[in-house]
């Protein structure tokens, strides 16, 4: 779960991740930014487990930007540490993603060369270091970052990332897993499903295989392929509702 806009990130972000809880998963984990500050918080438990630490550490007030997830352990045990969000070397991207990267390990073993050091056991964590090494390298901005690396790996994903410096802008894309962007009033929702969006708008847009969007918290979005091709996106009107939801 994904957001971008004027609301407070938190209650969104936890309660979407409460309504994907009937995909099962084993560890869960959040991350929150305001203009000042910024947290990372994770726990190899249920999603009511990580909204108490939350509250413990006084994360309700006003953060703006967010992204929560909840995974099966694929890469690495389910412990804290391989929780997501994952960060970047640098700690300028936070990330979360669903699927797998195949090729992570040959990704992985070329990073360490270059002096990327881990402090996880996923895949996640190669790829969202991968995207950083790019954006050095070519000397290229976040966006072309991502299109370049999700050309280069193998594998599925649904990921969603922030950039610490530019936080007024999110990206996700999708490849073999489910995303859906969630269109409100200057904001923006992103989720693996419709269900932690429709309490908020009933505008959404899934994205095809192999296209990324770029949300703005100023109301702009585009949607492009990998190939660098601006789509024409259509928006939907989800017939669910919110009452079909809360029936669990």
């Amino acid at each position: 779960v994904g957001y971008i806009g004027y609301r407070e990130a938190f209650p969104i972000v936890i309660k979407g991740l409460k309504r994907l809880e009937y995909r099962g998963y084993d560890s869960a984990g959040i991350f929150i930014k305001s203009e000042m500050d910024e947290r990372i918080l994770r726990v190899a438990d249920k999603v009511n487990e990580l909204k108490s630490l939350c509250e413990k550490e006084n994360l309700e007030s006003n953060y703006p930007f967010g992204m929560g997830h909840t995974r099966w352990a694929t890469h690495g045990k389910p412990i804290e540490k391989n929780a997501h969000p994952h960060q970047s070397n640098n700690g300028e991207l936070v990330m979360i993603h669903n699927g797998i990267i195949e090729n992570y390990d040959a990704l992985k073993k070329e990073l360490k060369t270059r002096g990327y050091t881990f402090k996880s056991d996923t895949d996640t964590e190669v790829l969202v270091n991968f995207i950083e090494e790019i954006q050095k390298e070519e000397q290229v901005d976040l966006e072309e970052a991502v299109r370049i690396a999700l050309n280069q790996v193998i594998g599925a994903y649904a990921i969603v990332l922030l950039e610490q410096s530019n936080p007024n802008r999110m990206i996700a894309a999708r490849k073999g897993s489910p995303m859906v962007l969630g269109i409100g009033d200057k904001e923006f929702f992103i989720a693996s499903d419709a269900s932690p969006i429709i309490e908020y708008t009933k505008n959404v847009i899934y994205l095809n295989d192999q296209e990324y969007a770029v949300v703005h918290r100023d109301g702009r979005f585009t949607i492009k392929t990998l190939g660098n091709v601006e789509k024409s996106p259509k928006i939907q009107k989800l017939e669910l509702n919110l009452e079909m939801i809360e029936k669990d």
